[in-house]
Formats: structure tokens, C-alpha cells, sequence
């Protein structure tokens, strides 16, 4: 998980530092910008007979759509522009903008509001320091257009004149207009980048564990495949033996390929011996050894897990039979991250309990630990909100450090199924509940059955009772 943790660091501080601007985005919103703006001059002079500087308007407006010509010509339309280059854009639009309003009456035109817009792209794609040099700067221009400015266009028998204090208004309204949209359009942009870094995390996560679980299936068929050679590389180095002198020069390495080629043996007989080898009859897994593998991995934390698994009350007792699951590796991955939470929180003990009827099967994980804090209790489950300062004792070099532990184990539970929700015991207890709960299709499906309705037999199975493992 750490080189995962890197990774997605790395891609987080280039997508905090890069320009997410692309050229073509910004030409286009630029020839909008420049089709308006001949609108509105052409409305204002030619059916309003309104009197402005007309010749000042267009030259500002041709230097837009020749900005927008070159910079087509010079990089192509899918080029991503550096903060630097994007920054100087945005300005531009900003002191053209304010130089228009400046010949049309300043802040007393409505389409002042319209400064906005360059700082609120800003902060939906560059980092904060260059939209707070912007917003500065399309505050400082409409702090001058309040100040100096053509008159603005209208009735030559009856001028328009507004009083200073609903201009200095219509400045105040423009610079928190320009704030309130900044910051939103900063929030959406981030919670964005966050959710997709955490699910790039997850699809990392569920990629390595599918991985490994291939891995296990390729091993038990090696295992299979090199058992009879090596067996006949045994029995030929035994008939040689048994064929030439013992005090053949030979003899030494004879003996010593036969113990290589039994060693062998052994070990691919391990392999074939491994619990998630992926046979027809291992490709399931029973409600009870799914909780028994994911808890696997910390039986020697030093608290007991207990693992209770039994029908739902009220069941009939021909349909008490187990159901039966495809073994998936992101479920047991998550359900493990799970179980790995509750034995760092927990005080003495971690419960877990499995229980299914004919509709739903459900698993509910709890603890005697402190509890989920009411501040974050409704907010986990999102990337990048973590529990760990509340308490936990394990090392943050893995991806709970970073608050994903819980929103992958989330994600990929859900992705199975699941629903996942989370609550406090009831006082004068404490701890943490979490439980989930499988429609019965979802949980069994993708099981290999051996007919209608009848389960695949499986190995030693051991009654649902109460299973104590003392870590």
C-alpha cells in the first residue's frame, strides 16, 4: 500500500501545482466572450442609438479575436497551458473587460459582473495563489472604474446618474460575487480531485489483490502440473542409485539431486495445501470461512476475535444451510481492513457476527474501543477522512494514515452488494458497530453450484458455533 500511498501523493501535488486549463477551453470561452460583447455594442449603438466610443469598443474586441487566431496557430487545440500562461490569459480577459467598461460608464454597466467570470475559471483550474492574484486584480479594476470612467450610454435628454454609495455598492456586490464563486468553484474542484484520487486508490488496491488472487490459482496449477515430473525425476535418480557403486564418484550428486528434486516436491505440495487455491471447489466460500480468512491476518494482535455465524432467527431449520459466495478478493479485502479498524480501536474484544435468511445476508463488526467520534461518524466513508488521530495505534504508512482505509473498504464492499452503515453501542456501553447487509442474489451470485439450489460440498465443514480466537 505504501508505493500505492506514493503514487497517488505525487499525482496530487502535480495536480495542485498544473494548470487544468486547456487551450481550447479557454479560446472558446473567449470567442463567446468576444460574440457578446459585438452584441451588446451593436444593440447599444445601432437600435439604441446610444453615443459611446465605438471605434475604442471594436479595437479592444479585435484584440480578443486575434489573441484567440494566434493562439490557435501557435499550439494546437488540445494543448494544456501551464499556470503561468493561463494566468496571463485570465488577465488579459480581466484588463480587456475593465477597459471596455471603462469607454461604456464604468461601474454603473450592469455587465460589470462580468469580471467574475475569468477569476471563478481560475479557481475551478489553477492553483490558489494565481486566483488570488487575479482576484486582486479584478478587484483593484473595478476599485478604478469606480473612480474614472466614460459616461455611461444613454438618453442624452435625461442622463443617468447614480449616486456614489450605490456604485461603491456595486462594487462591494461584484468583489463578494467574485469570493462567494471562487471559493465554491475551489471547494467543487477539490472535492473532486479527491474522489478521484481515492478511487484510483481503490482500483489500485482491488487491481493488486485481484493480482494475488490470480497469482494463488497459477501456483496450484504449477503445483499440479510439475508433481509428475518431479516424481519421476525422484524415482529415476532412486534406480540410479540403487544401480552403481556407493563409492561412485557420482553418488554424492545423485543423492543430492534426489533431495533437491523431493524438497521440490514438497514445497509445490504446500502450494496445492494453500487456502485460497482456486479449484471448482475453492472458487466458493462459506459465509463462515469468509469472516475466518478475512480475520486471518490478525488472530495474533493480542485481542480475541470472536466469530459467531448462524442462521437468521426464525429459519427453517432444511434452510439453515450456509450460503455459499464467489471468493472475491475486494471483498475480502474489505471486510479485513474492517476487522483490522475494530482490533486497533478495540479495548479487549472484537465481535463478529454472520447471519443470512432467505432474502439477505448480513455481517456485524463491533468492538468494546471508544467508538466512532459524532463529529466524522457521518462522513466516513468519504476519501481523506480519517480516525486514526482519535486513537489508533497503527502506523500511518498505510493508506489509513491518509484516510482511504475506510473508503476503499467502503467502495469495494459496496461494489459487491453491500450496504454498509455505521453506529455507536448504546450507552453504558461503548464501542463501534458496523454492519452489512447483502441482498441474498448479490451476495451469492457468481457461486459455482452443483445443481438447482445445492451447494458444492465443502471440506470438513464445521457447524455454525461460536468460533474464540485468542490473539
Amino acid at each position: 500500500m505504501s508505493s500505492e500511498r506514493s503514487i497517488l501523493s505525487l499525482l496530487w501535488q502535480a495536480s495542485e501545482e498544473d494548470s487544468q486549463l486547456r487551450l481550447q477551453t479557454i479560446v472558446r470561452l473567449r470567442w463567446l466572450g468576444v460574440l457578446g460583447q459585438l452584441t451588446a455594442i451593436a444593440v447599444v449603438a445601432l437600435l439604441l442609438h446610444f453615443r459611446l466610443p465605438v471605434g475604442w469598443c471594436l479595437f479592444l474586441i479585435a484584440c480578443s479575436a486575434w489573441l484567440n487566431v494566434f493562439l490557435a496557430v501557435r499550439f494546437p487545440a488540445r494543448h494544456r497551458l501551464s499556470s503561468r500562461l493561463a494566468t496571463v490569459l485570465l488577465a488579459y480577459d480581466i484588463i480587456q473587460l475593465a477597459a471596455l467598461l471603462y469607454f461604456t460608464g464604468g461601474v454603473q454597466n450592469p455587465f460589470t459582473m462580468l469580471l467574475v467570470v475569468p477569476v471563478t475559471v481560475s479557481a475551478a483550474t489553477l492553483p490558489p495563489r494565481h486566483t488570488i492574484a487575479l482576484a486582486l486584480l479584478a478587484a483593484l479594476a473595478t476599485a478604478v472604474l469606480l473612480t474614472t470612467n466614460f459616461p455611461l450610454p444613454w438618453f442624452s435628454d435625461r442622463p443617468l446618474e447614480h449616486p456614489l454609495l450605490y456604485d461603491f455598492g456595486m462594487v462591494t456586490a461584484v468583489v463578494s460575487t467574485m469570493l462567494f464563486m471562487a471559493l465554491y468553484a475551489r471547494r467543487l474542484t477539490r472535492e473532486s480531485k479527491l474522489m478521484s484520487a481515492a478511487l484510483t486508490a481503490t482500483e489500485l488496491v482491488l487491481a493488486r489483490e485481484q493480482k494475488l488472487h490470480a497469482l494463488d490459482g497459477l501456483a496450484a496449477a504449477a503445483a499440479h502440473e510439475l508433481g509428475t515430473p518431479l516424481s519421476t525425476i525422484v524415482l529415476v535418480t532412486k534406480e540410479i542409485q540403487a544401480s552403481i557403486p556407493h563409492d561412485s564418484v557420482l553418488a554424492e550428486d545423485i543423492e543430492l539431486l534426489r533431495q533437491q528434486a523431493l524438497r521440490c516436491r514438497e514445497i509445490l505440495q504446500k502450494l496445492t495445501k494453500h487456502p485460497t487455491e482456486q479449484d471448482p471447489l475453492h472458487g466458493n466460500i462459506s459465509l463462515q470461512e469468509m469472516l475466518e480468512e478475512a480475520a486471518a491476518p490478525y488472530m495474533r494482535d493480542g485481542k480475541p476475535i470472536h466469530i459467531f455465524v448462524h442462521p437468521a432467527s426464525g429459519m427453517a431449520t432444511a434452510m439453515q444451510d450456509q450460503p455459499l459466495a464467489a471468493r472475491r478478493p475486494g471483498v475480502l479485502y474489505g471486510l479485513g481492513n474492517l476487522i483490522e479498524n475494530a482490533v486497533d480501536f478495540a479495548q479487549v474484544r472484537v465481535d463478529l457476527t454472520g447471519e443470512w435468511d432467505l432474502t439477505s445476508i448480513s455481517v456485524t463488526l463491533s468492538d468494546d474501543g471508544p467508538g466512532f467520534s459524532p463529529e466524522i461518524i457521518d462522513t466516513l466513508g468519504e476519501p481523506y477522512v480519517t480516525t486514526r488521530s482519535a486513537g489508533g495505534r497503527k502506523s500511518e504508512s498505510k493508506a489509513g494514515g491518509l484516510g482511504l482505509g475506510f473508503f476503499i473498504a467502503k467502495t469495494l464492499l459496496e461494489r459487491s452488494g453491500a450496504r454498509v452503515s455505521l453506529e455507536n453501542r448504546q450507552p453504558p456501553q461503548s464501542g463501534a458497530i458496523v454492519r452489512l447487509i447483502w441482498p441474498r442474489e448479490a451476495y451469492e451470485a457468481g457461486a459455482e453450484r452443483s445443481g438447482p439450489g445445492t451447494a458444492l460440498p465443502r471440506p470438513q465443514f464445521r457447524p455454525p458455533v461460536a468460533e474464540v480466537y485468542d490473539r
